[in-house]
């Protein structure tokens, strides 16, 4: 028993919906496309299960959410993937792939074979057990990563209102599930190794400021520790969690957000790997020229840097997905992927967007007690990074701008009393002169030909009128 289609998509997360999309606009036929995913549910934007879903008062829910909403696109229920000829192969498993015979295996011994495969499987959650900490099938310890997490995760906070959450982690799940939990009403202790929160990204000035806003809002922080293990009670649900450095915290409900691995096992021994993912080419193609690579489960040149990486992050999902299907319809109109790393975060009335590298040196500027403030990071005399908390859509759209331009930066005390202007300058300044090709005339004149045609014939006209002139001039004057 089995199935064809010349285009296969397996996962289900973001850069599945925004792949889909992108293939409809590139001229899919019905019948073509398919999607294969664990989940029961077509593709949705992942985001909103740590934000809008876990709101307390009108919060978000499907169909509400589904891709390709997050960047203002149209909603692809279930209802459109049937108008488009597009088959969605749901609470799916695959259990091998062959990329050589181009066929792959599902749970339930189905065939299903592709001409093209474009892999969006994404990532799963670190689990506590392989760091060596057992507990993780109580009921009231919840991870986030799929919509089955996060109603469960709503179920265990409906259970224990105004009760204690314990979250471990101080990154990205753990700073917004942590938000969502106090706007609960629920008492909350953030608990990670580092030395503040976010420490992959924030410096310590900027991390310190979130944390004194959590603090305002109740969050507790315990830092620079890790859970070793639980307390049970008689049902077998968490009471209490023990961390390293000999404290106990009570423990109605317990999150984990300690970080993802990509999902590669199906390829392993098959395609090439790098930087824990599947490696790719400009074109997001794979080690084998039929298979392509999107989402966090790809590690991809970025331009911008001159190296291979490997970003977790919805924007690099939603961007890779679209330009892998470009490359795929329309190879000999795509170039290379071009892509400014982007990261967000918005927690309760806060919203903050950084670009670039956090690499080199930090120069902060703003205004923290106003809510906006920024930094910039300086690495070789070039602007590589910069984050804005509190930002209106031009200044974020200036701060992208700069960074993609890394230009030059000879006075750290100077960028930062200039501050959001820096940048706002710098994205106003009028592109690069196009790019010229220099060539020397028989007459010894230095001639600047512009790789256009007609700035060509131009050229062409201008040493016709100056020849007599760079006869006797050119020997005195080489450069023009």
């Amino acid at each position: 028993m089995g199935r064809a289609f010349v285009y296969v998509i397996l996962g289900g997360g973001v850069a599945a919906g925004y792949a889909a999309l992108e293939f409809t606009r590139k001229g899919v036929s019905p019948g073509e496309l398919c999607i294969i995913s664990e989940e029961p549910v077509a593709p949705y934007e992942r985001p909103a299960l740590s934000k809008g879903f876990l709101l307390p008062e009108s919060p978000a829910r499907l169909p509400s959410f589904h891709t390709c909403v997050g960047a203002n696109e149209e909603r692809l229920t279930p209802k459109w993937y049937k108008e488009h000829g597009i088959e969605l192969v749901l609470g799916t498993r695959v259990k091998s792939v062959d990329v050589r015979r181009k066929k792959l295996l599902t749970a339930t011994g189905e065939t299903i074979s592709y001409k093209i495969l474009l892999i969006a499987t994404g990532a799963r959650a670190l689990k506590l057990e392989e760091f060596g900490v057992d507990g993780s099938e109580a009921e009231n310890v919840c991870y986030l990563r799929d919509l089955a997490d996060a109603n469960g995760l709503v179920n265990v906070m409906q259970s224990c209102s105004s009760g204690n959450a314990v979250v471990i982690g101080g990154g990205y799940i753990g700073m917004e599930c942590a938000a969502s939990l106090a706007i609960n009403k629920i008492n909350v202790t953030l608990v990670f190794p580092e030395v503040h929160c976010m420490a992959r990204l924030f410096t310590p000035k900027i991390a310190s400021y979130y944390e004194e806003y959590y603090q305002s809002k109740g969050v507790k922080f315990v830092k620079g520790t890790v859970l070793t293990s639980f307390e049970f009670d008689s049902s077998g649900k968490v009471m209490a969690v023990n961390l390293r450095d000999g404290s106990q915290l009570p423990a109605d409900l317990v999150v984990v957000g300690i970080g993802i691995r990509p999902n590669t096992s199906l390829f392993e021994g098959q395609l090439t790997l790098e930087k824990g993912g599947i490696k790719v080419n400009g074109k997001m193609q794979t080690s084998n020229d039929s298979v392509y690579a999107v989402g966090d489960v790809a590690a991809f040149p970025v331009k911008l840097f001159g190296e291979t990486r490997r970003l977790e992050h919805v924007d690099s999902a939603r961007k890779s997905a679209k330009h892998a299907v470009a490359a795929i319809m329309e190879p000999k109109k795509s170039g290379e992927f071009d892509y400014l790393p982007f990261f967000y975060s918005r927690v309760f009335g806060l919203s903050w967007q950084f670009y670039g590298d956090n690499v080199g040196e930090a120069v902060h500027f703003g205004d923290y007690s106003s809510g906006t403030f920024g930094a910039y990071w300086i690495s070789k005399g070039h602007l590589v990074g910069s984050f804005l908390e509190g930002g209106t859509k031009e200044e974020y759209e200036a701060i992208a701008k700069a960074t993609s331009l890394k230009p030059p930066v000879e006075d750290l005390a100077e960028l930062g009393q200039q501050g959001l202007n820096f940048a706002l300058t710098i994205s106003k300044k009028p592109p690069p002169a196009l790019p010229i090709e220099v060539s020397r005339s028989t007459s010894g004149l230095v001639l600047e030909k512009p790789v256009y045609a007609w700035h060509a014939a131009a050229g062409l006209v201008l040493t016709a009128s100056i020849a007599g002139f760079a006869y006797w001039y050119g020997r005195r004057r080489r450069r023009w």
